[in-house]
């Protein structure tokens, strides 16, 4: 089973900040997961609310602000203040982690539609990361997984389960020919056979409890999101 530091290590630090993002690489585990909006401006930044009011000392929407705008907030804490962070300046870093996974969650329903996921791809072409195996796309939206595959075919391509389709969906059928499918624990643990579906890879969500973490890698799971990375590697081992 492949760990993934959900959100950086959101656990002890502000949740994708650089920081968070930093002690999670530093971390012997598969990779992280980071969530991205669309600003005023264009720019992607790594924000998982569409408001900023939780995660920051500021009020209001991503994506009516500029960048500039958002990097006057402060996204940490008071004794330690974090700037929001941009998918470009964390690409940068996954550079000085060559053996590090990035899973990248478009947001969705947004203003932009299929503009977050056009920029998602030029952002990685610009880096040279575009065919790299360790960067990975991960969405709710099916209509992100369709765009996706038909703008950047050879990158990895994981469909979230959402909680309404258990009743949308009981046919369990997903669009664009993803390469992953991911469930939550909570559902997973409602219907097992879930997990390794058409044979693909299950990516799961968010499992922060040691009795989680041995029930999800004993049924099969390929990669688990938790905010408790350091709790997860002592618990499965390295």
């Amino acid at each position: 089973m492949k760990i993934i530091a959900h959100r950086g290590y959101s656990a002890k630090y502000p949740e994708l900040t650089q920081v968070a993002f930093e002690k999670a690489l530093e971390l012997p585990i598969h990779g992280v997961e980071c969530d991205v909006r669309l600003t005023l401006d264009g720019e992607l930044v790594i924000i998982h609310d569409p408001v900023i009011d939780r995660v920051s000392d500021g009020r209001g929407r991503v994506s009516t602000a500029t960048l500039a705008r958002l990097r006057d907030l402060n996204f940490g804490t008071a004794e330690h203040p974090q700037q929001v962070l941009t998918l470009p300046e964390l690409l940068e870093m996954m550079q000085d982690h060559p053996d590090k996974h990035l899973y990248i969650e478009t947001k969705h329903p947004v203003r932009y539609g299929r503009i977050i996921e056009e920029q998602v791809v030029r952002c990685l072409r610009h880096a040279a990361l575009l065919d790299d195996p360790r960067m990975h796309f991960i969405s709710f939206s099916p209509a992100a997984i369709i765009r996706m595959r038909h703008i950047a075919p050879r990158l990895d391509r994981i469909h979230l389960r959402r909680k309404i389709e258990r009743r949308l969906n009981p046919l369990d059928v997903h669009p664009g020919k993803p390469t992953g499918l991911g469930v939550s624990l909570w559902r997973a643990k409602l219907r097992p056979s879930l997990i390794g579906r058409m044979g693909l890879p299950t990516y799961m969500w968010t499992v922060n409890d040691p009795d989680d973490m041995l029930w999800a890698r004993d049924r099969g799971v390929d990669l688990l999101a938790t905010d408790e990375p350091e709790l997860a590697l002592r618990t499965l081992g390295n």
